[in-house]
């Protein structure tokens, strides 16, 4: 039931107050009026109108229309009136983690990137002021929690508390990479499950909501007590692959563990499909032990949700090389690459690493490292947050989606 409409009007003792409503499933249309006299009242019915039905309310009936309206007044029911619903403004902000992905965000959506100052004091605390009005406004902090980890990740806290202290409406934590996600379990006697300890102090600190993408583990969106928007980096690096000439390519998964994203690369592609089984000897590398499926004479793609030291990947192109594949590339949504995953990079058997600019891309040289932005895949996402508009379309992996 919509509640269309309320005017009161007051005359010395009396008050009359018009009501109308419009029940959608029933195609109803009523309308009344009650006047009120001190020190009793009177209900007495609206003469006939064409087309409307008319009958006397009742003290609880006025009851219920008060509390509609009450609620209302609070923003907890929304009405076809615009006069109830307040227009929030849009302000970005970020920290020092990946400034120019904001900038590009900002140059998407329409909308000058926030003004902050985020420095730190000589002993290494980090001091944030926010140097514009933000009251009342849908805020977006876009901070990526790269190297270095804890220093970027202690930003965002503290930038959101100095925004939620600054009262704004809302408190978007835009995380295009996800740190610690994954430490998602407890595989070990007496160790910690940091990627909830993550997602509490962001609700602790005042997120109130979370965008993000290609979470290692997508059960840690679960560990959240606050709404969380996981995106996929994959119709941005389809739409690349789709560009490319392949020669029966093959997507392979360099662990059983990323079968299900290579699973959904080859079905968009019509590729084959093959897993690489490893065996994890460190934390820093790994042994490739057998391949399931064909590969010999093919054009393969590995595809994983984020490389470092590049161990898994690199040891899945030497088998998969040994099994007589005619060439191997590597798509990645994030490519937190460090000095070793550098090396092993340019001495591997890969020809080319896709990624994307979820962090900043570090050049290797000797190695072809070609990055895809992904401005308009978050900006799109944050635009539909503020609009309370649907993200899921954004989910869907084709070439001819715009994103």
């Amino acid at each position: 039931m919509a509640f269309c409409g309320l005017i009161a009007r007051a005359d010395k003792c009396r008050a009359a107050i018009f009501w109308q409503f419009f029940d959608s499933s029933a195609s109803l249309s009523v309308a009344g009026v009650i006047h009120f006299e001190s020190p009793t009242f009177s209900n007495r019915p609206q003469p006939t109108l064409p087309g409307v039905k008319t009958f006397e309310a009742t003290g609880a009936f006025w009851s219920f229309i008060f509390t509609v309206v009450f609620q209302i007044a609070k923003g907890k029911i929304t009405t076809p009136f615009p006069m109830f619903r307040i227009p929030t403004e849009m302000k970005v902000l970020t920290g020092s983690a990946h400034r120019v992905l904001a900038e590009r965000i900002c140059a998407y959506i329409g909308v000058p990137l926030g003004d902050a100052t985020v420095t730190s004091f000589p002993d290494g605390e980090t001091f944030v002021k926010i140097n514009e009005n933000i009251r009342g406004r849908d805020v977006f902090i876009v901070q990526p929690s790269c190297p270095p980890t804890n220093q970027n990740l202690m930003e965002m806290l503290i930038m959101v508390d100095a925004v939620r202290r600054a009262s704004a409406a809302r408190i978007t934590a835009v995380i295009p990479f996800f740190g610690y996600a994954r430490q998602d379990r407890k595989d070990q006697p007496r160790v910690p499950i940091t990627a909830k300890l993550i997602a509490n102090l962001l609700t602790a600190a005042g997120v109130n909501r979370v965008l993000t993408m290609d979470l290692h583990a997508q059960q840690v969106a679960g560990f959240f007590d606050i709404p969380v928007d996981h995106l996929y980096a994959a119709p941005v690096i389809v739409r690349e692959l789709h560009r490319r000439d392949f020669e029966k390519p093959v997507v392979v998964s360099p662990d059983v563990g990323g079968l299900k994203m290579a699973s959904s690369y080859a079905e968009n592609m019509g590729a084959g499909l093959a897993i690489v089984a490893k065996r994890r000897k460190s934390a820093t590398e790994t042994e490739a032990l057998n391949v399931i499926g064909d590969v010999e004479g093919h054009d393969v793609i590995l595809v994983d949700d984020l490389t470092e030291t590049a161990g898994t990947l690199t040891s899945a192109a030497k088998i998969l090389k040994e099994r007589g594949a005619r060439r191997v590339i590597a798509c990645v949504s994030h490519a937190v690459i460090s000095d070793l995953g550098a090396e092993r990079f340019r001495d591997s058997a890969l020809e080319e690493l896709i990624t994307t600019n979820s962090v900043p891309v570090r050049d290797v040289p000797g190695f072809q490292v070609t990055s895809l932005c992904i401005s308009e895949l978050l900006g799109e996402g944050m635009k539909r947050i503020h609009d309370d508009e649907s993200v899921s379309s954004l989910f869907e992996i084709s070439k001819k989606n715009k994103l």
